[in-house]
This record gives C-alpha cells, structure tokens and sequence, in this order.
C-alpha cells in the first residue's frame, strides 16, 4: 500500500510543500530515498531505522521506496526523518489514521525516537495554510512559533511514539496556543536607556532625526566620545514592530535558526558584527541561501563599529541591499530575496590614531594617511549615509553632572509620531517612510519655496555635492519638517540637513 504524508520545506524566504510518498515490495529489505535529497536526507534512512527500532515498531523487512515530490526540487536538512518514519508506519500497516492528509508533519529524530527542533517552521506553516493544510504536527520546541499562525490547529511533538499515538487515536496531543496580545504587552522593555547619555545633544538630535525617517547614520568620533553607547540605544526610540513587520523578522529569524524558544520577535533587531565578517555573512548566501546580518537587521538597526575596519568587499557587498531593500542570491537550485530594510548605523574614528579634530588631544596623523584611513570607505559608500555627524567628546561637566537628559520615551514618541505622519502621507504607495523615496516621489513630496532652492544651490556647488546627496538632503529636510509637524519644507530644515553632512563640508577627507 502506499502512503504519503505532507511535510515542507524552505528556499529562500518561501516555505513549500513536500510530499513524502512511500511504497514497498518483497525484495531484498532496505530504504531508497529519491526526490533529489542531499546529504542530510539521504542519511535520514539510519536515523529513521533506529527511531523506529527504539520506539518499539517494527522494521518493515520490505525494499521501501521513499520519494520526496516534487521530484525536480533539492531537499535538505533532516526535518524529513519524522515524516518518512509516518509514511513507513502508515504503509506497513502499523499506524492507520482516515485522516493523514489533512497533516503537515515536520521533525528531525534522534536515535531514540525523541523529536529535535527545525529551522523555517513559521515560513512552512503560512504555506501550509496557504494550501488549506490547518493541522500541523511539529516539534515541541517550534510549537509557540507554529502557533503564531492562527488559523491553524499546532500540535507540538516530543517523540514519534507520541505522534503514532495521537495519529492513531490512542493519545491526543493538546494543541498549542499563544495570546498574540499578550506577547506584544510585554515588547519593548529596554534596559538601556537615552537618559543614561550625557551630554551629546546636537547627537542625539541627529539620531531622533534618522530614526524618524529611517536614515542611514554614519557617526565620526575620537575613541570613547560615545558612539557604540549612542547607536545601542537606538532601538529604544524606534516605534514599536506592527504585527506584520513582527512576522517578517521572525521568518528571517527562524529560516535563520536564530528564533530559539520565542514565538515571535515583537522587538526591532540590533545587530552588530565583528569587523572581521565576511561578504557572504553580511549579505547572506552559502549554498543553501541563508538570510545575512544585513536581513537579520531587517526593520531594525545594523550597527557596524570601526568602519574602515571592515573588509572592503564586506563594505562594497552591502551598497545596493542598503538603497534597494532586498538583496537577491542565485544559485543553480534557483534565485532567494532576502529583504533588508534596516537602518544602517555606523561608527568610525576620524583618522587612524583617533584624534583627528580633537580640541585636547594631538592627532599624529598626516593629511595623507588620514585621506588614505577615510578613503578605505569608498565615496558611493558614504554618499549612502543620509546623516554623517561628528561626535565629540564628552566635557567632564557633563559627565559629573546629576541631571538627566530626555528618555527614550520621550524622543520615541515625537519619532513615533513623525512615522505616523509619513506613514498616512505614502498610504498606498507601498512606501514607509521618508527614506524610501524615490526620485519621482522626491519631486512630487519634497517641493522647496525659491529661498531653500538657493540655499540648496550654493551649497551643492560651494561643496561639490552628488546628486544622491541632494537627494539625501531633500529627504531629511522632510523628515525634519515632519517632527515638528510641519507641512512645508522650510529653509531652516534645509540648512539642518545640510549640517548633517559632515564628510562633504571637511575638505581634509576629501
């Protein structure tokens, strides 16, 4: 008799349907596997043997023909073995269940049958739905990021006998639920703080500013002015993750096998490589495409510290996921988009001993190796980073002193309320925020009266200014306008936006 049993799997971002079909004959006993399977699924033949050995079922001794549908699709990793153990006891008549079909069954076993945990449960689940598949059989330890999906009937799995059991009649297993409510009530409890900063007003007024809009931010200090104190902070101002985007993350995080025992990510990422990541780490890839640091920081913060200490490719890799919003790997097995919507935030010294501009301390460095230090960051690199903004170092009266600055409350609050400005501005045009503008949506959202025009004109000329940088200007001129609920781009806003751009102004880095 033949059985089959569905199951799923991830390319990419995309969850999609397996079929595990298994049939036998009397012919010399062993397990074929067909369907393309790799490595870890070819092995899978050992591993179901043993845990239905140490289940207590028997071993068909049949030749056992599993093939994994659609044929002309790689399979990888091992959350078959649960599955193709399901589809053999259902063939040899040991388990029957009227009812099979209507199960998606995912799960790695171990030897004693136990069920381990997988990778891309949430992508495999919203496909499941998508193909009017309501009930899914899962490990235990994905059942809470199964649940998210509330459609669907999730029933967590500690060991094949318990899932036989449950097939079968014999045992149910009770169906997991999570209050979505709930969760997000108790999202967003930071405990930094930017009432911990001392000091660095004209900073953080820069950073309020990216975040309102979603700008880029380079940050350029001597060590220890307090720029890594700065850019963790950031998430605690940045408005809270709608359900949607909440989703979009957790997929990206548990394609990644980063979710660990959370149901859903309800917090804007804050990532932060070593300088030492490679290209392929930062973007994403390998030969099963995996999400990078560049979409693991998707809808949050990528923070990369010491930037001319980066690997130049690493830099160069991430030039257009930053001004697209995705990034496209390629493979023979097919083409993944992984998004990357992030806020990139980074941190620099101005020269190489550090001390470049510093009132205090002596820089040793001469005009040329500080030009060669800036120029390990390429110009079209830089010209991506909507704000570039010096940080000084801390006075000691700050530093002594008692008073405590805005929290992060406070600041998220006129952020959150710039976003929801921009939010009603772009509706329907698929566009989040003022970063995001394209030229045309540039020309039509960002109009300037004839005073800001010549403002913007002498500037442009006076500095040598590329046209992204115009561009860049217009748009934080916007975002500008937006936190103080303005509906006119003002020449004020204008000659905000342009402070913002440290690098063009100083002609040593040029």
């Amino acid at each position: 008799m033949i059985s089959k049993v569905h199951s799923g799997a991830v390319f990419g971002m995309e969850g999609y349907i397996i079929t595990v079909e298994v049939d036998m004959f009397s012919n010399l006993p062993g397990i074929d596997i067909v369907g393309l399977p790799d490595a870890a699924v070819k092995e899978s033949k050992e591993r179901v043997k043993s845990a239905l050995k140490n289940s207590g079922f028997a071993i068909p001794q049949k030749r056992i023909v599993v093939n994994l549908a659609p044929a002309n699709t790689k399979k990888n990793g091992a959350y078959l073995d649960l599955p193709i153990s399901v589809a053999i006891l259902a063939a040899s008549g040991q388990l029957v269940c009227d009812s099979l079909s209507e199960f998606l069954i995912l799960g790695e076993l171990a030897l004693d049958g136990s069920v381990r945990c997988a990778d891309g449960v949430l992508p495999m689940t919203l496909e499941a739905r998508n193909h009017s598949i309501r009930k899914l059989i899962v490990p235990k330890d994905n059942a809470l990021e199964a649940a998210v999906v509330s459609d669907c009937t999730i029933y967590g799995a500690s060991s094949l006998a318990e899932v036989a059991k449950h097939l079968g009649g014999e045992a149910q297993i009770d169906p997991v639920k999570i209050d979505i409510e709930e969760i997000f009530a108790s999202a967003n409890d930071f405990d930094i703080d930017f009432s911990d900063v001392k000091g660095q007003e004209s900073v953080k007024r820069a950073i309020e500013v990216a975040a309102a809009g979603s700008h880029n931010l380079l940050m350029i200090g001597s060590p220890g002015s307090g720029k890594t104190m700065l850019a963790k902070r950031i998430p605690t101002i940045l408005p809270d993750l709608s359900f949607d985007e909440s989703l979009e993350v957790t997929k990206i995080y548990s394609i990644a096998g980063l979710l660990g025992n959370s149901s859903l990510i309800t917090t804007r990422p804050f990532r932060s490589p070593h300088h030492t990541v490679s290209n392929v780490s930062i973007t994403g890839g390998g030969s099963v495409p995996k999400p990078g640091e560049i979409s693991l920081a998707h809808r949050g913060v990528l923070f990369l510290d010491e930037l001319p200490e980066f690997r130049k490719d690493a830099i160069e890799a991430m030039r257009q996921p930053i001004e697209d919003g995705y990034f496209t790997v390629s493979r023979v097995a097919g083409s993944a988009t992984f998004p990357s919507s992030a806020m990139l935030i980074a941190g620099m010294n101005p020269c190489k001993c550090g001390y470049y501009g510093d009132p205090v301390r002596e820089c040793t460095c001469t005009a040329n190796s500080i030009r060669t230090y800036i120029s390990k960051v390429s110009g079209p690199m830089l010209d991506r980073f909507d704000i570039q903004i010096h940080v000084p170092s801390v006075k000691y009266d700050d530093l002594s002193s008692h008073e405590k600055g805005e929290s992060s409350k406070v600041i998220k609050e006129r952020v959150t309320k710039a976003r929801q400005i921009q939010l009603e501005r772009y509706k329907g045009m698929n566009i989040y925020s003022n970063a995001q503008l394209s030229a045309a949506a540039i020309e039509e959202f960002c109009p300037i009266d004839e005073v800001s025009r010549n403002l913007l004109r002498d500037v442009f000329n006076r500095l040598g200014l590329s046209a992204r940088a115009h561009a860049r200007i217009l748009k934080l001129s916007r975002t500008i306008a937006d936190l103080e609920g303005a509906a006119d781009i003002t020449p004020a806003h204008i000659a905000e936006a342009i402070r913002y751009r440290s690098l063009d102004a100083n002609t040593m880095f040029k």
